[in-house]
């Protein structure tokens, strides 16, 4: 069973209007509880944002490939989106004081650290490594979706998973362009691909019917 963990109850507040001679205090509304599996979840998205956000600057700079700097841009709006659940539930940012490329968890700075040197070998195979980072974002996603109840982390989880399916479809194209190949995936299923490429862009819809 989860162990949900209280965020905040009913704490009293000294405000502004307090301050300039008014009653003295007023009450913080109550946050909703979190599991430490969703605690986990915003803690770790906020990262796999960030690795996404650093990786494509790595490439951009290695290519100059636009495709890297314009997905990039997008990756700065979701490690916001991430940020803005973190601050809400009074949760602890792991990117904080954490340069490009480097990252609290381990299993993400190994991550990086293959993508990034992957993707030197030419622009197909930095074009390969963006699909990845996609895949991967996009099953995570998915994952973490099922961990919640919480409408505004499915919120943000779900406007992240669209961007994701964005940014596949952009790659992919560019990386068949390139090729001359067509996209095969290297994490998810390839039916499950093909319907994302088929999809146009925008809002997805989620596996599952979510």
């Amino acid at each position: 069973m989860l162990t949900r963990r209280k965020v905040l109850w009913g704490v009293p507040l000294v405000t502004a209007a307090a301050l300039a001679g008014g009653s003295g205090v007023a009450w913080a509304e109550a946050l909703p509880v979190l599991t430490d599996t969703e605690i986990e979840g915003i803690v770790f998205m906020r990262e796999e944002e960030k690795l996404a956000r650093d990786v494509y600057a790595m490439l951009y700079e290695r290519w100059q490939t636009p495709v890297f700097r314009t997905i990039g841009s997008s990756e700065v709006s979701h490690m916001a989106a991430m940020k803005t659940l973190l601050d809400r539930y009074g949760v602890e940012d792991p990117a904080a004081t954490r340069p490009a490329g480097v990252f609290q968890n381990r299993t993400l700075q190994r991550l990086y650290d293959d993508l990034v040197v992957a993707g030197q070998e030419s622009r197909v195979a930095a074009l390969k490594a963006g699909t990845a980072v996609e895949e991967i974002d996009i099953l995570d996603l998915e994952e973490r979706l099922g961990q919640t109840d919480e409408s505004p982390i499915q919120r943000v989880y779900g406007n992240l998973l669209n961007g994701s399916h964005n940014h596949l479809r952009a790659f992919a194209r560019q990386l068949s362009q390139i090729s001359g190949e067509p996209f095969v995936p290297q994490y998810m299923d390839q039916a499950t691909v093909d319907e994302i490429l088929a999809q146009r862009s925008g809002r997805s819809r989620r596996r599952g019917g979510r």
